[in-house]
């Protein structure tokens, strides 16, 4: 097939751990790759956020073509909105250019969606969306943070009638759309997100603190990925000074994300206000910010840790779990989204409530007081992640979405039912995880 990726804030070429570089960025970039080495022919479209960049770049073969749309600069996702028709009209004369029309064209992100759905108007190219995150949802957790205007919403809405798929990246996912959209079951698939096997794989511990001048007796708590105040990552600050109040465990939380290689409270906001709050608990001396890493030398920092702290207060997916689980780490994840599918409670790690620091302090506690558990959560995860959690699955569940909806666009909602099975109850898919 011939496969148009579109993620116009998020590009598969980006650093990730910024503001606006994260999962998204990850996921069309392993998607990209693995549909490439499936023999498909892959093109990304994403947009031009810096003058010098080439109008296409080679990516193990895939092409990632810079659209653009809006200044050459790199500008907050939440302002971009405006440059989409821009976006649209280039990817519809890109697409008359080619020889070959696209057999399916994949929107990542509602601003994506809302060029797509010109694009399918126009050329009338099957369009899949993936969401990442649902406005309606975020707007629920983060009220007047949120900087999307409400035209999200009917976008959205627009986006759930008029694809011909939508993927859904966990059940929760499933269930929002349905309840705050009103989707059709019949086209919502449920795709997770996944890791790279060359990428992440177990660590011995010892080796990876020399490397990386950790002390190699102290109980080391992870929290890595995007620094932004959902993220919860005060949650996990608050719950290391609970934990070292309340027992005699020496806890130490190293914190890997950031605008900058190394942290920086100007580039990075998110660092001062985490370091506030460090210094007002009193464990200014026990977290160490680390600064934004390179994809190679994240599978280190996993594997020298005891334990991956992640708490956001909403989390379509999250990748970063399944990262530390393919390293053999266990995972205390607050209780949402995508983290409440990937993480078997008392099996892989805990669930805990979000914004709860003295509920993950408890956690961490059972885990510093009984390593042994924690070895053993960490080789449960690591063999749960291998079975459903590759970016190869990954690729291999999207193709056949693909296939479908290029093959039979004209078929009725009942009969791509028939034909394709997928998950219709996801409250009882949602029960089925929590027995896993």
């Amino acid at each position: 097939m011939k496969i148009a990726l579109v993620s116009e804030h998020a590009s598969p070429l980006a650093v990730a751990g910024g503001v606006d570089s994260g999962g998204q960025n990850i996921y069309v970039a392993h998607v990209a790759r693995q549909l490439h080495r499936a023999g498909h022919h892959v093109d990304v479209f994403t947009r031009r956020d810096r003058a010098l960049l080439p109008a296409v770049s080679d990516m193990d073969g895939v092409r990632v073509i810079h659209v653009p749309a809006g200044p050459p600069t790199q500008m907050p996702k939440e302002q971009l909105l405006p440059f989409m028709p821009e976006f649209a009209d280039f990817l519809i004369g890109f697409c008359r250019r080619e020889r070959q029309a696209y057999d399916v064209i994949h929107a990542n992100f509602f601003m994506s969606g809302l060029a797509c759905l010109k694009v399918k108007a126009t050329l009338g190219i099957p369009l899949v969306t993936t969401f990442h995150a649902l406005g309606k949802v975020r707007r629920l957790h983060q009220g007047a943070d949120d900087g999307f205007p409400d035209e999200r919403f009917a976008i959205e809405e627009q986006l759930v009638r008029e694809s011909d798929a939508i993927i859904a990246e966990c059940p929760q996912d499933a269930i929002d759309l349905r309840e705050h959209y009103g989707s059709d079951p019949t086209r919502v698939e449920i795709v997770p997100c996944g890791f790279d096997t060359t990428e992440f794989s177990r660590v011995e511990r010892s080796a990876a603190r020399a490397a990386l001048g950790w002390p190699q007796h102290q109980f080391a708590v992870l929290q890595l990925g995007r620094l932004v105040p959902r993220k919860g990552i005060d949650t996990v600050v608050r719950a290391l000074a609970r934990l070292r109040e309340r027992t005699s465990v020496d806890a130490h939380l190293y914190i890997v994300g950031g605008n900058a290689d190394l942290p920086n409270e100007i580039a990075t906001p998110e660092i001062a206000r985490l370091r506030g709050i460090a210094t007002g608990c009193g464990v200014a001396d026990h977290v160490t910010f680390v600064g934004r890493r390179g994809r190679t030398q994240l599978r280190e920092f996993y594997g020298a840790a005891d334990v991956f702290a992640t708490t956001p207060w909403y989390e379509p997916f999250g990748i970063t779990p399944i990262e530390a689980m393919a390293c053999a780490r266990p995972v205390v994840g607050a209780d949402v989204g995508g983290i409440r599918y990937t993480v078997v409670d008392g099996k892989t790690g805990f669930l805990v409530p979000p914004r709860d620091h003295d509920a993950l302090a408890e956690r961490l506690a059972c885990i510093a007081r009984d390593p042994a558990l924690g070895e053993r959560m960490g080789e449960a995860g690591f063999e749960r992640v291998h079975a459903s959690f590759t970016w190869t699955r990954v690729a291999r569940m999207l193709e056949d979405v693909y296939l479908r909806v290029a093959r039979a666009p004209e078929e009725a909602p009942r009969e791509r039912a028939e034909r394709s099975p997928r998950v219709k109850n996801t409250r009882a898919a949602q029960a089925a995880v929590g027995r896993a």
